[in-house]
Protein backbone atom coordinates (compact mmCIF):
# COMPACT_ATOMS: atom_id res chain seq x y z
CA UNK A 1 0.00 0.00 0.00
CA UNK A 2 2.87 2.60 0.83
CA UNK A 3 4.80 1.22 -1.85
CA UNK A 4 2.05 2.45 -4.28
CA UNK A 5 1.05 5.71 -2.62
CA UNK A 6 5.00 6.66 -3.13
CA UNK A 7 4.66 5.84 -6.77
CA UNK A 8 1.46 7.56 -7.77
CA UNK A 9 3.25 10.51 -5.57
CA UNK A 10 5.87 10.20 -7.44
CA UNK A 11 4.31 10.26 -10.78
CA UNK A 12 2.55 13.25 -9.88
CA UNK A 13 5.64 14.86 -9.11
CA UNK A 14 6.74 14.14 -12.22
CA UNK A 15 3.81 15.09 -13.68
CA UNK A 16 3.76 18.52 -11.97
CA UNK A 17 7.23 19.78 -12.23
CA UNK A 18 8.06 21.41 -15.68
CA UNK A 19 11.10 19.86 -17.81
CA UNK A 20 14.43 21.51 -17.01
CA UNK A 21 14.85 24.69 -19.71
CA UNK A 22 11.11 24.70 -20.12
CA UNK A 23 9.55 26.62 -17.40
CA UNK A 24 6.31 27.03 -19.17
CA UNK A 25 5.47 23.56 -20.21
CA UNK A 26 3.92 20.36 -18.94
CA UNK A 27 5.37 17.04 -18.64
CA UNK A 28 3.68 14.40 -21.64
CA UNK A 29 2.87 12.50 -18.49
CA UNK A 30 0.24 14.34 -17.03
CA UNK A 31 -2.90 12.02 -17.83
CA UNK A 32 -7.00 13.53 -16.94
CA UNK A 33 -6.73 10.95 -13.59
CA UNK A 34 -3.12 12.22 -12.65
CA UNK A 35 -4.67 15.87 -12.60
CA UNK A 36 -8.06 15.10 -10.99
CA UNK A 37 -5.71 14.09 -8.12
CA UNK A 38 -3.92 16.71 -8.36
CA UNK A 39 -6.27 18.91 -8.09
CA UNK A 40 -8.08 17.18 -4.86
CA UNK A 41 -5.55 19.01 -2.77
CA UNK A 42 -7.30 22.00 -1.85
CA UNK A 43 -3.83 23.72 -0.89
CA UNK A 44 -2.22 22.92 -4.56
CA UNK A 45 -0.60 26.17 -5.30
CA UNK A 46 -1.62 28.26 -8.28
CA UNK A 47 1.10 27.86 -10.08
CA UNK A 48 0.63 23.98 -10.23
CA UNK A 49 -2.34 24.82 -11.60
CA UNK A 50 -1.14 26.99 -13.82
CA UNK A 51 0.77 24.11 -15.33
CA UNK A 52 -2.52 22.19 -15.57
CA UNK A 53 -3.86 24.57 -17.64
CA UNK A 54 -0.86 24.58 -19.87
CA UNK A 55 -1.56 21.06 -20.81
CA UNK A 56 -3.70 21.32 -23.64
CA UNK A 57 -4.32 17.59 -23.86
CA UNK A 58 -5.35 17.25 -20.21
CA UNK A 59 -7.33 20.64 -20.68
CA UNK A 60 -9.29 18.99 -23.18
CA UNK A 61 -11.46 16.86 -20.61
CA UNK A 62 -14.45 18.53 -19.78
CA UNK A 63 -14.15 16.96 -16.13
CA UNK A 64 -10.94 18.65 -15.66
CA UNK A 65 -12.13 21.85 -16.73
CA UNK A 66 -14.81 22.25 -14.24
CA UNK A 67 -12.34 20.73 -11.64
CA UNK A 68 -10.06 23.40 -12.21
CA UNK A 69 -12.53 26.21 -12.46
CA UNK A 70 -13.81 25.12 -8.96
CA UNK A 71 -10.43 25.10 -7.49
CA UNK A 72 -10.02 28.00 -4.76
CA UNK A 73 -6.14 29.09 -5.95
CA UNK A 74 -7.21 29.32 -9.63
CA UNK A 75 -6.13 32.33 -11.23
CA UNK A 76 -9.65 34.21 -11.67
CA UNK A 77 -9.00 34.88 -15.16
CA UNK A 78 -8.46 30.82 -16.12
CA UNK A 79 -11.40 30.32 -14.29
CA UNK A 80 -13.67 32.88 -16.10
CA UNK A 81 -12.08 31.87 -19.69
CA UNK A 82 -13.46 27.99 -18.48
CA UNK A 83 -16.62 29.08 -16.97
CA UNK A 84 -17.66 31.09 -20.31
CA UNK A 85 -16.41 28.13 -22.87
CA UNK A 86 -18.41 25.57 -20.42
CA UNK A 87 -21.97 23.92 -21.66
CA UNK A 88 -24.97 24.69 -20.60
CA UNK A 89 -25.51 21.68 -18.17
CA UNK A 90 -21.85 22.27 -17.29
CA UNK A 91 -22.76 25.55 -16.39
CA UNK A 92 -25.61 24.72 -13.70
CA UNK A 93 -23.11 21.99 -12.30
CA UNK A 94 -20.21 24.29 -11.79
CA UNK A 95 -22.89 26.75 -9.79
CA UNK A 96 -23.46 23.52 -7.82
CA UNK A 97 -19.99 22.70 -6.71
CA UNK A 98 -19.60 23.35 -2.87
CA UNK A 99 -15.98 24.53 -3.62
CA UNK A 100 -16.19 26.88 -6.25
CA UNK A 101 -16.51 30.91 -5.08
CA UNK A 102 -19.32 31.97 -5.05
CA UNK A 103 -19.11 35.11 -7.09
CA UNK A 104 -17.86 32.28 -9.94
CA UNK A 105 -20.97 30.51 -9.53
CA UNK A 106 -23.01 33.63 -9.71
CA UNK A 107 -20.92 34.24 -12.97
CA UNK A 108 -22.25 30.91 -14.56
CA UNK A 109 -25.66 31.39 -13.17
CA UNK A 110 -26.18 34.76 -15.12
CA UNK A 111 -24.48 33.35 -18.33
CA UNK A 112 -26.57 30.13 -18.06
CA UNK A 113 -29.81 32.44 -17.93
CA UNK A 114 -28.55 34.52 -21.17
CA UNK A 115 -28.40 31.29 -22.91
CA UNK A 116 -32.65 30.34 -21.44
CA UNK A 117 -33.62 31.74 -24.52
CA UNK A 118 -31.88 29.79 -27.22
CA UNK A 119 -31.94 25.87 -25.35
CA UNK A 120 -35.02 23.50 -25.83
CA UNK A 121 -38.15 23.68 -24.07
CA UNK A 122 -36.61 20.10 -22.65
CA UNK A 123 -33.80 21.54 -21.36
CA UNK A 124 -35.46 24.11 -19.73
CA UNK A 125 -37.58 21.76 -17.95
CA UNK A 126 -34.55 19.34 -16.67
CA UNK A 127 -32.53 22.82 -15.58
CA UNK A 128 -36.04 24.28 -14.06
CA UNK A 129 -35.87 20.99 -11.58
CA UNK A 130 -32.02 21.02 -10.58
CA UNK A 131 -30.82 24.22 -11.05
CA UNK A 132 -29.71 26.79 -8.51
CA UNK A 133 -32.00 29.47 -6.73
CA UNK A 134 -31.05 32.20 -9.08
CA UNK A 135 -32.28 30.13 -11.79
CA UNK A 136 -34.88 28.58 -11.08
CA UNK A 137 -36.40 31.86 -9.63
CA UNK A 138 -35.66 33.39 -13.18
CA UNK A 139 -37.63 30.01 -14.71
CA UNK A 140 -40.60 30.95 -12.90
CA UNK A 141 -41.49 33.48 -14.90
CA UNK A 142 -40.75 30.73 -18.10
CA UNK A 143 -44.16 31.63 -20.35
CA UNK A 144 -44.68 27.64 -20.57
CA UNK A 145 -46.05 25.91 -17.48
CA UNK A 146 -43.93 22.99 -18.44
CA UNK A 147 -41.00 25.03 -17.24
CA UNK A 148 -42.34 26.94 -13.93
CA UNK A 149 -44.00 24.03 -12.48
CA UNK A 150 -40.74 22.28 -12.01
CA UNK A 151 -39.03 25.11 -11.02
CA UNK A 152 -41.41 25.86 -8.13
CA UNK A 153 -40.77 22.14 -7.05
CA UNK A 154 -36.99 22.88 -6.98
CA UNK A 155 -35.64 21.80 -3.87
CA UNK A 156 -33.16 25.10 -3.53
CA UNK A 157 -36.29 27.51 -4.20
CA UNK A 158 -36.63 30.10 -1.73
CA UNK A 159 -39.60 31.91 -0.30
CA UNK A 160 -37.80 35.18 -1.68
CA UNK A 161 -37.49 33.98 -5.53
CA UNK A 162 -41.12 33.03 -5.08
CA UNK A 163 -42.47 36.59 -3.85
CA UNK A 164 -40.16 38.31 -6.15
CA UNK A 165 -41.63 36.25 -9.21
CA UNK A 166 -45.19 37.26 -7.98
CA UNK A 167 -43.88 40.77 -7.66
CA UNK A 168 -42.95 41.06 -11.16
CA UNK A 169 -45.63 42.32 -13.67
CA UNK A 170 -45.50 39.24 -16.22
CA UNK A 171 -46.46 36.63 -13.65
CA UNK A 172 -48.98 35.26 -15.20
CA UNK A 173 -52.32 33.81 -13.91
CA UNK A 174 -51.68 30.40 -14.02
CA UNK A 175 -48.61 30.71 -12.01
CA UNK A 176 -50.36 32.86 -9.47
CA UNK A 177 -53.06 30.22 -8.83
CA UNK A 178 -50.49 27.32 -8.76
CA UNK A 179 -48.66 29.64 -6.24
CA UNK A 180 -52.20 30.13 -4.24
CA UNK A 181 -52.74 26.76 -4.02
CA UNK A 182 -49.83 24.90 -3.40
CA UNK A 183 -48.86 23.21 -0.40
CA UNK A 184 -45.95 24.55 0.62
CA UNK A 185 -45.84 28.24 -1.08
CA UNK A 186 -49.40 28.97 -0.06
CA UNK A 187 -48.68 28.36 3.84
CA UNK A 188 -45.57 30.98 3.89
CA UNK A 189 -46.79 34.54 5.40
CA UNK A 190 -44.14 36.53 2.81
CA UNK A 191 -45.97 34.57 -0.08
CA UNK A 192 -49.18 35.00 1.18
CA UNK A 193 -48.40 39.01 1.52
CA UNK A 194 -47.25 38.93 -2.22
CA UNK A 195 -50.53 36.84 -3.52
CA UNK A 196 -52.74 39.08 -1.25
CA UNK A 197 -50.70 41.86 -3.62
CA UNK A 198 -50.83 40.24 -6.79
CA UNK A 199 -54.10 41.05 -9.86
CA UNK A 200 -54.56 37.71 -10.62
CA UNK A 201 -54.95 36.00 -7.29
CA UNK A 202 -58.18 33.80 -7.32
CA UNK A 203 -61.31 35.47 -5.23
CA UNK A 204 -61.29 32.34 -2.29
CA UNK A 205 -57.32 31.84 -1.73
CA UNK A 206 -57.16 35.96 -1.31
CA UNK A 207 -59.76 35.84 1.11
CA UNK A 208 -58.36 32.90 3.15
CA UNK A 209 -55.04 34.56 3.45
CA UNK A 210 -56.67 38.04 4.86
CA UNK A 211 -58.05 36.00 7.34
CA UNK A 212 -54.76 35.46 8.79
CA UNK A 213 -53.49 38.60 8.68
CA UNK A 214 -53.92 41.08 11.50
CA UNK A 215 -56.22 43.60 10.47
CA UNK A 216 -53.55 46.51 10.21
CA UNK A 217 -51.32 44.99 8.41
CA UNK A 218 -54.36 44.14 5.67
CA UNK A 219 -54.87 47.39 5.13
CA UNK A 220 -51.23 48.64 4.34
CA UNK A 221 -51.27 45.32 1.98
CA UNK A 222 -54.49 46.41 0.38
CA UNK A 223 -53.60 50.02 0.06
CA UNK A 224 -50.92 48.89 -2.63
CA UNK A 225 -52.55 45.88 -3.90
CA UNK A 226 -53.46 45.37 -7.54
CA UNK A 227 -56.62 43.40 -6.56
CA UNK A 228 -59.42 44.56 -8.42
CA UNK A 229 -61.33 47.00 -6.16
CA UNK A 230 -64.06 45.52 -5.89
CA UNK A 231 -62.11 41.94 -4.55
CA UNK A 232 -60.47 44.45 -2.29
CA UNK A 233 -63.72 45.95 -1.22
CA UNK A 234 -64.88 42.17 -0.24
CA UNK A 235 -61.95 41.67 1.66
CA UNK A 236 -62.52 44.22 3.50
CA UNK A 237 -65.97 43.62 4.28
CA UNK A 238 -65.77 40.34 5.12
CA UNK A 239 -62.22 41.04 7.68
CA UNK A 240 -64.41 43.67 9.28
CA UNK A 241 -67.50 41.49 9.82
CA UNK A 242 -64.95 38.60 11.16
CA UNK A 243 -63.53 41.26 13.63
CA UNK A 244 -67.39 41.55 15.12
Amino acid sequence: MIRDELQVDAALTLAVQPAEGQPDSRASGLTEDLALAELKNHDLSSDAIEQINRNAAVMKSRKVRIVVASHPHTPRRIALRIIRELYTFELMKFALTPAAAADLKRVADEILLSRVASITLGERISIARRSSTLVAGALLLDKESQVWQPALENARLTEAAVVKALQRSMANPAFVAAVSHHAKWSMRHEVQVALLRNAHTPFDKALEFARRIPARQLRDILHTSRLPEQIKSRLRKEREMGAD
